[in-house]
């Protein structure tokens, strides 16, 4: 419906708009949950397995954790920046239609935002969870060391 005679209804356009905000502050508040949990799991593995009968495949478990915590994060991160994609263009698009109100469905931005693996390995969180990973790395390097001496 596209029409020059079209005026926005600005409680509409905010309710919209404040939708959209939700959703990405579930995304936000979801991947900082997601970081809060890995770091509790695996540093639990590691100070519990401290007491002596911490052995290499133990630790070498907790890198499952790892990997699904980030793959799930780039997960909603990735939808975070989907649903960003929808709010620029609702601010964008909204004064001059009604098209696609309260349209929910990202996926015609999927091509705008880059994968799941270029995301998981941005900047962002390749830091904090390529860190943790190779911290474990190196931990599992000075058990095995010892256990060879």
């Amino acid at each position: 419906m596209e029409n020059s005679e079209y005026k926005i209804d600005n409680d509409l356009f905010k309710k919209e708009i404040d939708l959209i905000q939700d959703v990405i502050k579930r995304m936000a508040s979801n991947s900082f949950l997601i970081k809060g949990w890995m770091i509790t799991l695996v540093l639990s593995a590691v100070v519990l397995g401290k007491g002596g009968d911490m052995d290499f495949a133990k630790l070498f478990l907790t890198i499952i954790p790892l990997l699904t915590f980030w793959i799930l994060d780039a997960y909603f991160l990735r939808q975070e920046r989907l649903f960003r994609k929808l709010y620029n263009w609702v601010i964008l698009e909204r004064p001059k239609s009604k098209n696609l109100m309260f349209d929910m469905n990202v996926g015609r931005f999927i091509k705008e935002v880059p994968g799941l693996i270029k995301i998981m390995f941005s900047q962002t969180l390749l830091v904090f969870y390529g860190i943790t990973f190779l911290l474990i790395v190196i931990y599992l390097l000075i058990l095995l060391s010892k256990v060879s001496l």
